[in-house]
């Protein structure tokens, strides 16, 4: 896979079939469609599966920001989501990761990618799509909450917040640490 066979946009009507796909019977993981972050822990349990399917499916028929989609030749192969912090409620009132200023911030809080391209740099891949889409829309601060693995064959199921190394190799910076497993990065783009 080189960097030329690789095709990212973001999320929007034309190219919700692609998600579905990716996303598969289990919607990513667990049911989630990236809604984890979006919603309350009740709201989310309540809504695992079809649920939180249909309200991704409201986020991007409403024409709100959700991430970006890679494709290769036309097949959905990875996820990375991203939308303006104060739409994941999750985080907003997390004690873990509170606000560190006023700044506007846009979050990157997830990847989904297909299990035969994983570890294969292609989360480090999105996080460069991410940052090239976010200073297109002159997005000032991106911020991400990785995990900071403490093996090297850590599950995936617990990197779907991407690793610390992915971001630091993109440019980001730790802003805060909690704990030996995560962090807070930043990149500030304006």
């Amino acid at each position: 896979m080189n960097k030329y066979d690789l095709e990212l946009n973001p999320l929007v009507p034309a190219n919700w079939e692609q998600f579905e796909t990716l996303m598969g019977e289990k919607g990513g993981c667990g049911g989630c469609w990236c809604m984890v972050f979006r919603l309350s822990s009740k709201e989310f349990a309540a809504n695992k599966f079809d649920g939180n399917k249909d309200l991704m499916r409201g986020l991007v028929q409403a024409g709100k920001p959700g991430g970006l989609i890679a494709t290769m030749n036309n097949i959905p192969i990875g996820w990375i989501a991203m939308a303006p912090r104060e739409d994941y409620i999750k985080i907003e009132s997390s004690r873990s990761f509170k606000r560190i200023d006023d700044q506007p911030v846009w979050s990157i809080t997830c990847f989904f990618i297909k299990k035969e391209y994983r570890r294969k740099g292609l989360s480090k891949r999105l996080i460069a799509a991410a940052v090239a889409y976010a200073r297109k829309r002159k997005i000032k601060v991106l911020e991400a909450y990785p995990a900071i693995p403490y093996d090297d064959k850590v599950p995936a199921p617990f990197l779907w917040v991407g690793i610390l190394s992915a971001f630091t190799d993109n440019g980001f910076s730790i802003v805060q640490q909690n704990g030996k497993s995560r962090a807070m990065v930043r990149l500030q783009l304006i």
